[in-house]
């Protein structure tokens, strides 16, 4: 009986108790970014994308395409920095298995910095020639 009221007292919404778990969201962003070398030149690619998407004056569509590409390569790179990390854990040893899967989660990451070139250069690339031609 006891242990039953405990689990419904877990179960009652809390605001705070919510704020306060995005701090093991906040302490896994650090983490990715200390260790994951490729992020930061990802953020680098952000960055440029950002102030050309300033300086050449997209459109407001054009501003969502770059947000989502951006979120799509630092929300994969993110993941497969996690199954590094478990592979790592799990598998210690070297396993063909484990070696997969690493390069399949590499592959994902590739995929979406290959969209999202492909997204910057449907927008950047008009404008840019548009400039030199002028």
């Amino acid at each position: 009986m006891e242990s039953e009221q405990k689990i419904e007292e877990k179960k009652a919404f809390s605001l705070i108790a919510r704020l306060k778990s995005t701090t093991h969201a906040w302490r896994g962003l650090g983490i990715f970014l200390r260790t994951t070398h490729n992020s930061w030149v990802h953020i680098f690619f952000a960055l440029l994308a950002v102030y050309m998407g300033f300086l050449l004056h997209i459109s407001g569509i054009e501003w969502v395409m770059i947000v989502f590409a951006i979120g799509l390569v630092i929300v994969t790179e993110a993941l497969n920095t996690a199954f590094e990390i478990d592979i790592d854990l799990t598998s210690p040893t070297y396993h063909p298995y484990a070696r997969d899967t690493k390069d399949i989660a590499a592959g994902a990451v590739l995929i979406s910095v290959l969209v999202a070139g492909i997204i910057g250069l449907i927008i950047f690339l008009p404008k840019i020639i548009d400039l030199i031609m002028r």
